[in-house]
């Protein structure tokens, strides 16, 4: 029986593809990657929604977890990046490179993906689709069933496997297409229609691009910056003041040895980190800081408990609240 391995993000494309290729007869295996900026993970628990839609579908599927590989990427890309800190060239020659990988080892007959002619500026353009093709050793193993019309047939098409008749001519980034397609394939319930990369969004590449102007950032790093409220205190030293009770507890789980985690003794507000230089100067300004987005902000001055991460030491200070002077300067952005 022929045999396909679609790369499965959870978004609608993703999903229509798989259902387009299931019409053929063909038996579909699914790769579903997660990185750490992944925007489409399930609110209905620890699963993403990539192995949410495989159950939906009726089809088996490998999460695979490229965290570290996947931030060096960003880190360094060869091909460059998009509008904000999206390297989407160099990430899917990455992610075909593994799916290539997993195919051949499984002897499944080729891959597809959800993607649609230009409906990416920067990945998802003809030339584009066929160098990302190439340098992941893949030409002619990828079959682009939403858009397949507009491209040169694949290995599988000249082979008889797939029915080229019945593939889709979808172009561009309109997505009145595709959710008619989901209509009739009672497809619903798609949390990520348009894409799910924080790579994309201008706040956290923003976030993103000033922390590796400053260091090299690690995984720890990164999960840091989807929560809070960032402050540029000096070159080696930040600030990362919680919005809400969710926000305090992941800021104090990834705290590391020789941070400070820092709360009002008596009035409810956030938990911020101080990182890097913990001198009295910064320590002072992170507390001010703190007091500011805490309910004793209208104080002259607060009492508030600095603890020292991974160890039992803690220490009380008073502090004033920074001004908004003082706020406007070190936020690093909204």
């Amino acid at each position: 029986m022929t045999r396909a391995i679609a790369l499965l993000s959870g978004g609608l494309d993703s999903r229509l593809a798989i259902r387009v290729i299931q019409e053929q007869g063909i038996e579909v295996e699914c790769i579903n990657f997660v990185t750490l900026f992944c925007r489409c993970t399930s609110t209905k628990g620890c699963r993403t929604e990539g192995m949410i839609a495989a159950e939906q579908l009726g089809v088996p599927v490998t999460v695979i977890n490229s965290g570290r590989e996947f931030l060096d990427i960003v880190k360094h890309p060869r091909h460059g990046r998009g509008k904000n800190m999206n390297p989407c060239i160099d990430c899917r020659i990455f992610m075909f490179k593994k799916a290539g990988d997993y195919m051949r080892e499984t002897g499944a007959d080729f891959l597809i993906t959800g993607e649609v002619v230009g409906q990416r500026p920067m990945s998802q353009r003809k030339q584009a689709m066929a160098q990302i093709d190439r340098e992941a050793g893949l030409t002619g193993h990828v079959l682009r069933p939403l858009c397949a019309q507009h491209l040169e047939p694949t290995i599988p098409e000249q082979d008889g496997l797939v029915d080229r008749e019945r593939l889709l001519a979808i172009k561009g980034r309109s997505r009145k297409e595709q959710m008619a397609l989901a209509d009739m394939f009672e497809i619903g319930d798609y949390p990520c229609p348009a894409g799910g990369c924080l790579l994309t969004d201008p706040q956290f590449a923003h976030r993103l691009k000033e922390l590796l102007d400053h260091k090299d950032a690690d995984m720890n790093d990164v999960h840091l910056l989807k929560v809070g409220r960032h402050f540029r205190l000096d070159d080696k030293t930040k600030t990362i003041v919680g919005r809400e009770e969710k926000e305090n507890t992941t800021i104090a789980s990834f705290a590391r040895e020789g941070d400070l985690l820092i709360e009002a003794a008596e009035f409810p507000g956030p938990t911020s980190l101080l990182q890097g230089d913990t001198s009295d100067a910064n320590l002072a300004t992170a507390s001010g800081l703190t007091v500011k987005y805490g309910k004793g902000k209208d104080e002259k001055a607060v009492r508030v408990t600095v603890r020292r991460a991974k160890s039992d030491d803690s220490f009380e200070m008073t502090a004033p609240p920074s001004d908004d002077e003082q706020v406007e300067r070190l936020m690093i952005t909204r």
